[in-house]
């Protein structure tokens, strides 16, 4: 079991809960109404041999499933972003990982139509400060397409580092795509990393 899961992450508004079998009408009209703006960075599943096509995806009860099996057997915190209660988008961390690296990895996506707001670094501020304050994880790897430029300002925004590119990393609307890696690990953000965005927030203001 799980020890820190199922948790619920906010910040005003904004915030971060599991995700439920019961989000399957919203989450699958936030998904169709943006099909075309996240297509180009959603993950797919190449064919087990060249010239086969991959299987079917996943319908929306089996995907709940397996990430909540994985959540419950400490591998991965899938979570949905919510926004006024109303679900906005999706992040997870997941290749959670023990022993001498510590380490995990963050995934997100959010309504075209809430973009732009600080929804997005805030709930990746609230996860790397769950990740590191709670579970005592020591490391968050974010990666990112080179041309996915909101997701990269993003990181940027929060102050991660940026440690190279990783050819053909993932396979990404249908091909494997080249992936930059941006990095953050706990000694570097011992104030929070919500306090550190809450700052550079102010400062815009």
């Amino acid at each position: 079991m799980n020890a820190f899961w199922p948790v619920e992450l906010s910040e005003g508004p904004i915030g971060l809960r599991p995700i439920r079998a019961r989000d399957q009408r919203s989450w699958q009209e936030v998904s169709r109404r943006n099909r075309d703006w996240l297509r180009r960075w959603e993950a797919t599943v190449p064919p087990s041999r060249p010239g086969v096509p991959a299987g079917p995806r996943p319908t929306y009860r089996q995907m709940v499933r397996f990430l909540r099996n994985e959540a419950h057997a400490g591998r991965m915190l899938p979570f949905v972003v919510t926004y006024d209660g109303h679900l906005v988008g999706q992040l997870t961390v997941g290749g959670i990982t023990w022993g001498s690296m510590c380490s995990a990895n963050i995934g997100y996506w959010i309504d075209e139509s809430y973009a732009g707001r600080g929804i997005i670094p805030t709930v990746v501020a609230l996860s790397v400060d769950h990740c590191f304050q709670s579970m005592g994880l020591h490391r968050i790897e974010v990666c990112i397409r080179p041309e996915n430029l909101p997701s990269r300002r993003v990181v940027e925004k929060l102050g991660f580092r940026e440690e190279g590119l990783r050819p053909r990393y993932l396979h990404i609307d249908g091909g494997w795509r080249d992936h930059l890696v941006f990095a953050l690990t706990a000694d570097e953000v011992p104030e929070g990393l919500l306090a550190r965005w809450r700052g550079i927030e102010s400062h815009h203001k």
